[in-house]
């Protein structure tokens, strides 16, 4: 039985990851502003709005997990898809608050508790290299967390990390891209429309179990890398 921490797990990926490693018989300690649902006696939580960078350490004293063999820092936000000369500076910044520096008061947390994990993923994107019209702060908040990750790779030799991106999983997020966002203004949408509701966009569940799988897979990429499953499977 292994310890996992976990950001984000009240629904979507974060949900099923969180599922799956139970299934799986391990520990899962989760972090995240909602509680995760599911049930288990192996399962450990502290809400804490990760907006709120000042109150990470202070929920995470209070979770106070062992060193995790594996922590998922999964737990992000899209913002609005426009574009970039229209998105407000508070948008912005939160943003970059939520889907970077909650990250780094996370991992600054386990660095000073000396608890930093076997293998650590950030949760990235392919919108952190691809720079499509519309993606404004998340494909920055996304491309500076790849940065993060070759940083800390740096800083933490114990510790094998990875900005991870988990391809297509049908979670609200896509429910919205799909059909609430302007195809015709924004063309990038079009392929995730396409894929919506086939085999192309898995639930979060399905979706769970075949990235939980690769990340043996990520070990063998040198730490501090971008690691898309889309090209681990090819």
């Amino acid at each position: 039985m292994t310890d996992i921490l976990i950001t984000g797990a009240s629904r979507g990926l974060g949900l099923g990851l969180a599922e799956h490693f139970l299934e799986r018989g391990e520990r899962v300690h989760h972090l995240g502003r909602r509680p995760c649902p599911l049930t288990s006696e192996r399962l450990r939580q502290q809400s804490v709005d990760l907006a709120d960078l000042d109150a990470i350490p202070a929920a995470l004293d209070a979770l106070d997990p062992p060193r995790p063999e594996l922590a998922i820092l999964n737990a992000g936000v899209l913002g609005r898809i426009q574009d970039l000369a229209e998105t407000a500076m508070d948008e912005a910044r939160s943003v970059m608050d939520i889907n970077l520096w909650a990250n780094k008061a996370i991992v600054d947390w386990l660095i000073r508790k000396r608890r930093s994990p076997k293998q650590l993923v950030l949760i990235s994107s392919g919108a952190s290299v691809n720079g499509n019209r519309g993606w404004g702060a998340y494909s920055i908040s996304k491309a500076a967390l790849n940065m993060m990750a070759k940083l800390y790779a740096a800083e933490m030799p114990d510790s094998h990390v990875v900005a991870y991106a988990p391809g297509l999983v049908h979670t609200a997020m896509q429910d919205y891209l799909c059909h609430e966002v302007d195809s015709e203004r924004f063309p990038s949408i079009r392929h995730l429309q396409n894929a919506y509701g086939s085999e192309h966009m898995p639930d979060p569940r399905r979706a769970a179990r075949l990235i939980a799988d690769s990340f043996a897979t990520c070990l063998q990429q040198p730490s501090g890398s971008f690691v898309d499953i889309r090209q681990l499977a090819t």
